[in-house]
């Protein structure tokens, strides 16, 4: 991902989420030298993914695919990827947190060997306050 990116990582960003990141969020993680990766499909940006590391962890920040490109392996692709990265720039483990209720992105990330070990509440805004997070782990 480049800066260029942006607008049209912020576009599904904004079809994708009913609490989207921010233009500033996707600066700042390019700014701050994160793994941000996007996918293409036919010339025109379908998903990215945004991955930080330290000591060892990487923390996937955001992994999203486009809502009309949803279902044909993009996001399974995405992580793969991305796992494989990480493994080849010495991170050990792997965290990403995840909405409960996404039971579509925790079917992907358990089918990838993630694993769940805790819950951080309150941590997602929602439309009636604020949704859990489901912490997830995965040994690369």
């Amino acid at each position: 991902m480049s800066e260029s990116d942006v607008d049209a990582v912020l576009a599904i960003e904004q079809r994708a989420y009913p609490f989207p990141w921010t233009r500033g969020n996707f600066k700042d993680c390019l700014a701050a030298g994160y793994r941000c990766e996007v996918a293409e499909q036919d010339g025109n940006l379908v998903a990215y993914s945004v991955l930080s590391s330290g000591a060892g962890e990487g923390h996937v920040l955001n992994c999203c695919v486009a809502p009309a490109h949803q279902g044909r392996g993009i996001g399974r692709e995405l992580m793969r990827r991305m796992m494989a990265d990480a493994k080849a720039f010495g991170i050990a483990t792997l965290f990403l947190e995840v909405r409960p209720s996404n039971r579509r992105a925790i079917d992907l990330y358990e089918h990838l060997g993630f694993e769940a070990i805790g819950l951080r509440r309150g941590y997602y805004p929602a439309a009636d306050g604020r949704e859990d997070a489901l912490v997830m782990r995965r040994q690369l």
